[in-house]
């Protein structure tokens, strides 16, 4: 009985030591971020600051409540929890609030809720009931197809609802698919599209072309091994050609005018200085005001409460998707590296944790929860030093919202749940 008790709390407390280090200092930032005039009161929830304190303290009665469950739960249930969180989407479409232009939010007094955020780990749970059940490694196109399918319709939903960085994280399962036994073909297709979709938008289809060419040609020339013949790579340059017209002509005219100029910016593809001015002022605002919010930081940083760009309101809705701007002014360059350090050591131990687990389903969660926080993590700060397009989505566990912390705090403690209940000697 003593040992059965002993297992029941044994979780990994690395993983609950760094989750705890994440949500405590995101607090101390969101108030920097948010406080208006002298705090009276840290449990003012008038102020977005005492809300998400809130927010905080049912996010420990919510940990309560995923590790009160057995494990068995979450592998039996999970087909379920998809589809409630498939149907909480597609409600959104007859009940939905629109919130600055998206319809991705449940309106419940004065609260929102967001199922998209809860929709990433029933999708996981999803994906990993699929691969272990079948005990497939991914090697055929009807796997590849049905577990793209899982991923793909809370995607698609999410997307007609005007959400589309919410849609990017979907991504992340790519990495989860890769690990479970998908070709490597499929990634190095992935990249060279990347690739060659900002070399359209940069150079135009006709250079694209020209490099293209001249790719495939010293492929087909150089390879040792002429696999196939060559009209094979006539096909594949003809595809690539295609894609290369295609993404250009998706840029413009399936783009909203922001989402070009967001583009536009990044690849500095504008040549017009007036005009370029006016999307500076208009698409760029938050973004330059976040760079100079970091950049003013230095080494150390202003100091706690001290960031005068923080505290002036310089950086819109910095509470939320920039947070880490505030970071960087009032923390430095220490700051913003103890943030990115305690990041790379939550998923790096999660995906170690993944690879020591007895179940499939456990291991491919596993891998779930660490890509999922790996896209969040990578797109939000990339986002916010201008390293890439500007996307809406949150830094995990430290961007102001109940949504996303209980959605990301679900996610993890699933895991940390499985975890404790893999086999060990005793």
């Amino acid at each position: 009985m003593l040992r059965e008790n002993q297992r029941r709390f044994k979780f990994d407390w690395i993983t609950i030591i760094l989750f705890l280090l994440l949500l405590g200092f995101g607090y101390l930032n969101i108030l920097s971020a948010s406080h208006e005039g002298e705090i009276t009161s840290y449990f003012d929830t008038s102020q977005l600051y005492g809300k998400h304190l809130v927010f905080i303290g049912l996010t420990f009665l919510l940990i309560v409540l995923i590790l009160s469950f057995e494990a068995k739960f979450y592998e039996q249930f999970a087909s379920l929890i998809y589809l409630v969180a498939i149907l909480a989407l597609i409600g959104l479409f007859i009940f939905g609030k629109d919130v600055n232009g998206a319809r991705s939010w449940y309106g419940i007094g004065s609260m929102t809720i967001q199922p998209s955020e809860f929709a990433k780990f029933a999708t996981a749970l999803a994906v990993a009931k699929y691969i272990s059940d079948l005990q497939t490694n991914m090697q055929t196109l009807k796997d590849q197809l049905r577990v793209t399918a899982i991923i793909f319709i809370p995607a698609l939903l999410i997307l007609l609802q005007n959400d589309a960085g919410s849609t990017i994280v979907y991504l992340a399962f790519f990495f989860v698919f890769y690990r479970e036994g998908l070709q490597q073909v499929y990634l190095i297709i992935a990249l060279s599209l990347i690739l060659l979709a900002v070399l359209s938008l940069k150079f135009g289809i006709l250079i694209t072309a020209i490099v293209t060419t001249l790719v495939i040609a010293s492929i087909y020339f150089f390879s040792k091994k002429k696999r196939g013949s060559i009209l094979q790579y006539i096909i594949a340059l003809l595809v690539c050609i295609s894609f290369s017209y295609g993404v250009k002509l998706f840029y413009q005219h399936g783009l909203k005018v922001h989402q070009q100029n967001r583009i536009s910016l990044w690849l500095r593809l504008e040549k017009d200085p007036a005009k370029l001015e006016r999307m500076k002022k208009a698409e760029a605002y938050n973004l330059i005001q976040s760079e100079q919010a970091i950049s003013s930081g230095g080494i150390s940083g202003k100091g706690f409460l001290q960031g005068t760009r923080t505290t002036g309101k310089f950086v819109p809705e910095q509470h939320t998707d920039y947070i880490f701007s505030t970071v960087g002014e009032e923390w430095g360059f220490l700051g913003t590296s103890f943030v990115v350090l305690i990041f790379v050591l939550l998923i790096i131990r999660i995906l170690y944790l993944a690879e020591g687990q007895k179940s499939q389903f456990s291991r491919v969660y596993g891998y779930g929860v660490a890509s999922i926080l790996f896209v969040h993590f990578t797109i939000n700060i990339g986002m916010v030093m201008g390293l890439i397009p500007t996307v809406g989505i949150p830094l995990p566990f430290f961007s102001y919202g109940g949504s996303g912390l209980w959605g990301f705090t679900i996610l993890l403690f699933i895991f940390i749940k499985l975890d404790s209940n893999k086999i060990n000697e005793w």
